[in-house]
C-alpha cells in the first residue's frame, strides 16, 4: 500500500506503452499484499501449531510493516546505481523465499526472519513502483497504468484473507504458504519476460518527505493517520479470534464473514470517490466515527451473529474509505509537493500498521478481543475530533 518517495532528476519516456510489464507490476503488489496479510487469517492455527500466543503470533505481522518502513525510507539511496529491472526482480525473489521459510519454519523465530525478508521487498517495490511504472508508459498513459498496478492492493484484500482462512482449514497453513511462494515464482518469472533494462538515471534521492512535518496542518494530520490506521490494524489483525471466541462462527461463517468484508472494503474505496468531492474531512470524520460505532457495537452484541457479520461489512466499507480520502487531502494540503506527501503518508501507515499489530498483541494477551476492539474504538473517536478540529480547513 504504497506511493513512491524516490523522484529521479532524469527519466526516459517511452514512446510504446509496456502493458504487459504494467500488469506484471500489478501481479506484483497483489503477491506482496496477500503475503503481508495472509497471518491475520491464519492467526489462530500458526499459533496452535507453534505452541505460542495469538499476540505473538501476530508479531508477525508487525516485524513485517516495520521493515517495510524502514526500507521504504531507505532503498533509493541503497540501490541508486542498480538497473531497476534488477531490483524488481531481487524483490519477488525475496518473497519467493520468505514464504518457504514460512511454509517450513519448525519455531517463531524463523517465521519472524522470513518477514523481515518480505518486509524488504515490500518497502522496496512499493517505494520504487511509481517512478518504475513512469518508465514503462508515455506520459498521457501514467495515471491508468498507475490505476492498474495499485489495483492489485483492492485485490488482495478481498481474496487474501477470506481465502486464506477457508483454504487454511482445508489444507493447512504452511500450504497456504507454500502456495504464495508460487505466487512470487509467476510474478518473477512475469516481470523477467516484460520488464525491460532500466538503467539508474539521475540521482535518485527519498529526500524531502520528513521535511513536510514542519507544516503544522500536515503534523495534525499524521497524527489522525496514525490513530485511525492504528486502530484500524490492531482491529482486523484480531478480528479472527474475535469471531472464532466470541461470535462462536465456524469455518465456513468465518471465511463469509471476512469475505463480506473485503467486498465491502472494496465498494467503501469506490463511494469515497463520490463523497470526497463533496468534502474530504467531514468523509473522513465521519468515516471514523462510523468504525468507533461499531467497534463498540460488536464488543456489546458479540453474540449475535447477524449483527457481527454487519458490524464487521460496516467497518470494511468505512475502512475502504481512508485510502482514497486521506490521498485527496494530501493533494489539498500540499498541492506543489504532493508526491513527497503521498511517501510520507505511506511510511506513517507503515508506522501505524507496526503500532496497531504490537499494541493489539499486548491488549489482547491483557483484555483479550474486546479489550483490542475498545481501544480501537476510543482512537477513531480521538481521531474524528482531530480531523474536524485540526485538518478541517484543508478539506
Amino acid at each position: 500500500m504504497s506511493l513512491n518517495t524516490e523522484v529521479a532528476d532524469e527519466v526516459s519516456i517511452p514512446t510504446q506503452p509496456a502493458w504487459g510489464a504494467v500488469f506484471a507490476m500489478s501481479f506484483g503488489v497483489f503477491s506482496l499484499i496477500t503475503a503481508e496479510f495472509l497471518p491475520i487469517s491464519l492467526l489462530t492455527p500458526i499459533a496452535r501449531s507453534l505452541n505460542v500466543s495469538e499476540g505473538l503470533a501476530g508479531q508477525t505481522v508487525t516485524v513485517t510493516a516495520l521493515i517495510a518502513l524502514l526500507t521504504s525510507l531507505t532503498v533509493g539511496s541503497l540501490v541508486r546505481r542498480i538497473d531497476r529491472r534488477v531490483v524488481m526482480l531481487a524483490f519477488s525473489l525475496l518473497l519467493i523465499v520468505s514464504a518457504l521459510m514460512v511454509a517450513l519454519a519448525a519455531n517463531l523465530t524463523v517465521i519472524l526472519l522470513a518477514r523481515v525478508l518480505l518486509g524488504v521487498a515490500i518497502g522496496g517495490f512499493w517505494t520504487l513502483s511509481t517512478a518504475i511504472t513512469m518508465r514503462l508508459v508515455p506520459a498521457d498513459q501514467v495515471p491508468r497504468a498507475l490505476s492498474i498496478v495499485f489495483s492489485g492492493i483492492s485485490l488482495a484484500t478481498i481474496i487474501a484473507t477470506p481465502l486464506g482462512s477457508y483454504l487454511g482449514g482445508l489444507v493447512g497453513w504452511r500450504a497456504i504458504f507454500l502456495f504464495t511462494a508460487g505466487l512470487g515464482a509467476t510474478s518473477l518469472l512475469w516481470q523477467f519476460f516484460t520488464l525491460p533494462a532500466m538503467p539508474a538515471e539521475g540521482n535518485a534521492r527519498s529526500g524531502g518527505v520528513l521535511a513536510l512535518l514542519r507544516i503544522n496542518v500536515m503534523r495534525w494530520g499524521m497524527l489522525a493517520v496514525i490513530m485511525m490506521f492504528t486502530a484500524h490494524f490492531a482491529f482486523f489483525t484480531y478480528l479472527r479470534p474475535f469471531l472464532e471466541s466470541v461470535a462462536r462462527l465456524d469455518l465456513s461463517q468465518l471465511s463469509l464473514v471476512l469475505l463480506a468484508f473485503g467486498i465491502a472494503n472494496f465498494v467503501g474505496t469506490y463511494l469515497a470517490g463520490y463523497l470526497v468531492t463533496r468534502s474530504v474531512s467531514l468523509t473522513l470524520s465521519g468515516m471514523a466515527l462510523l468504525m468507533g460505532a461499531t467497534a463498540l457495537m460488536l464488543v456489546s452484541f458479540g453474540h449475535t451473529g447477524w449483527l457481527v457479520a454487519g458490524g464487521v461489512a460496516i467497518w470494511g466499507l468505512a475502512f475502504g474509505s481512508m485510502p482514497t480520502g486521506w490521498s485527496t487531502w494530501i493533494s489539498r494540503a500540499v498541492p506543489d509537493d504532493a508526491e513527497s506527501g503521498g511517501g510520507l503518508l505511506v511510511a506513517t501507515i507503515q508506522l501505524a500498521i507496526t503500532v496497531g499489530a504490537a499494541a493489539g498483541g499486548w491488549m489482547f494477551d491483557l483484555r483479550g478481543a474486546g479489550g483490542v476492539f475498545l481501544a480501537s474504538s476510543a482512537l477513531m473517536l480521538v481521531a474524528a475530533v482531530t480531523i474536524f478540529s485540526r485538518v478541517r480547513h484543508h478539506g
